[in-house]
């Protein structure tokens, strides 16, 4: 079963995935597809307030991320890691359980990016926002930092994500039965 919608213009057919029993979602993965990267970028850049830094959360944000910094014209961009790495000094850590992972997981932001962000506007960006969770673990390495959020963009807004007025997003993505019809 597939999902067709049009996102920044482009049509796609997006697998209807289980979750549970009686929760089934439309998988999104931008990862590999460059056009629709691009695409993406491109008007979520319209819906963007002035900004210092972009932020996302490792893995799916990242090409869009790298994409509207590029679009945009900055030097960096920043991401909160899924692990910590060997150059990273003094870590930021929040907890975070997503619609997608099967268990609790960290984010982490070292010093050097938590030193830029200090009294600066940051965009939070990523590819879907669902339960909200890795958006709030996000939110909170920026608090930490002594960054300032000053917006928060996705490509698609999942279920009551898209009643949220926090957030600005292109499209609305449903939830599913199992049969593939859209809950209600």
């Amino acid at each position: 079963m597939h999902y067709k919608m049009k996102i920044a213009g482009l049509e796609r057919a997006l697998p209807i995935c289980r979750v549970t029993d009686d929760l089934y979602i439309a998988g999104f993965v931008i990862f590999g597809d460059q056009e629709l990267t691009v695409a993406c970028a491109r008007e979520l850049l319209k819906k963007a307030p002035e900004y210092d830094y972009i932020i996302t959360a490792e893995a799916k944000g990242i090409p869009l991320a790298h994409e509207m910094a590029r679009q945009h014209g900055d030097a960096k961009y920043m991401l909160a890691r899924k692990a910590t790495k060997l150059y990273m000094q003094e870590v930021f850590e929040v907890s975070v359980r997503s619609i997608t992972t099967d268990r609790e997981q960290h984010l982490y932001l070292d010093k050097a990016d938590a030193d830029l962000m200090r009294g600066k506007r940051i965009l939070i960006v990523d590819d879907v926002v669902s339960t909200g969770e890795s958006l709030y673990a996000v939110e909170q390495l920026v608090e930490k930092a002594g960054g300032n959020i000053c917006g928060r963009l996705t490509i698609l807004a999942e279920g009551e994500a898209a009643a949220r007025t926090d957030i600005k997003y292109l499209e609305v993505l449903p939830l599913f039965n199992p049969d593939g019809t859209i809950k209600e």
